[in-house]
């Protein structure tokens, strides 16, 4: 349970954050009651300006540094378990 609040949480700031910052700009028209007729209200037109974002890749030169080992005698912790009589 916690974990959906949390979640929700989440998604809510988000959204908060998104439009404080402009990358979600919301256009809106109210919409209008309904009359006590037979014929019912307008709903709200709204349009959404929204950012992009690029995800890829490029090719690059870098340094990669060789690395060579040799053999070496050193003396490492060693653990035995025996079993009780």
């Amino acid at each position: 349970m916690r974990a959906i609040v949390t979640i929700l949480a989440i998604i809510v700031v988000i959204g908060i954050i998104a439009v404080a910052t402009g990358y979600v700009d919301l256009h809106g028209k109210s919409g209008t009651l309904p009359t006590v007729s037979v014929k019912g209200g307008e709903a709200p037109a709204v349009s959404a300006d929204v950012g992009s974002i690029d995800v890829g890749t490029k090719n690059t030169t870098v340094d990669v540094p060789k690395v060579e080992t040799t053999k070496k005698t050193v003396a490492v912790p060693t653990v035995a378990v025996h079993k009780a009589n």
